[in-house]
């Protein structure tokens, strides 16, 4: 199966009240040029889980800036003036989760289990609506794990059956997103010949890759 298409076909994958994983810390590790062509195309009402709410002109915020998000499941948006406004007058619903809570909610749906226990969180609003589980004396809030329809991610280097290799800090939400996802799609800045990355140089092996953009 071909996996390169254009950044235009991977933008039209994006349906109306999708629940999209954006990979990224702020905008290191995220897909730039589909985030754009996203903002750009019909798609709205969608649910975004990553890290953070990045900028109003680039990263996940972009999405934001644009109307496209009803939703968003992150550990912070002090980055975001829009992202902050729509929270506090409402148009923006968010659901906010610890960073390492964030990342474990995504390695356990992607591992096919069914949560995380953790002590993050008690004692505050995040454990708000949430199970509570004792063990051995102490109390953990049982963290259900995070799904989506799709994950948009940024590589450094892919080949052509889709391996990846994410440099520096774009490692961070990456790998795990894509495993947590019905369809992945990685925008990667250099597309090589199959071979030309060592196996143990790979970060998210091709089988979890659906298609590839060229940045």
């Amino acid at each position: 199966m071909k996996k390169l298409i254009s950044v235009e076909e991977a933008a039209a994958m994006v349906k109306d009240g999708m629940t999209i994983m954006v990979g990224g810390f702020l905008a290191a590790g995220s897909p730039i040029k589909l985030i754009e062509a996203i903002a750009n195309g019909p798609a709205k009402d969608l649910t975004l889980i990553c890290n953070d709410a990045a900028y109003p002109e680039k990263g996940s915020g972009r999405l934001i800036a644009a109307g496209k998000v009803k939703k968003m499941i992150l550990s912070h948006m002090g980055t975001n003036p829009l992202a902050v406004a729509g929270f506090n007058d409402k148009t923006l619903e968010v659901e906010f989760s610890p960073q390492g809570t964030l990342a474990e909610r995504i390695r356990a749906a992607g591992a096919g289990l069914g949560g995380v226990l953790t002590p993050t969180g008690i004692g505050t609003v995040v454990e708000e609506g949430k199970q509570k589980i004792t063990i051995d004396g102490k109390e953990y809030l049982l963290e259900k794990p995070l799904h989506a329809d799709m994950a948009i991610l940024g590589a450094n280097i892919a080949d052509e059956s889709g391996n990846l290799i994410y440099k520096g800090t774009t490692q961070n939400f990456n790998p795990m997103m894509a495993t947590a996802a019905d369809l992945v799609i990685a925008e990667a800045k250099q597309i090589v010949k199959v071979g030309e990355i060592a196996p143990e140089q790979v970060h998210t092996p091709a089988l979890f890759v659906d298609y590839l953009v060229q940045f």
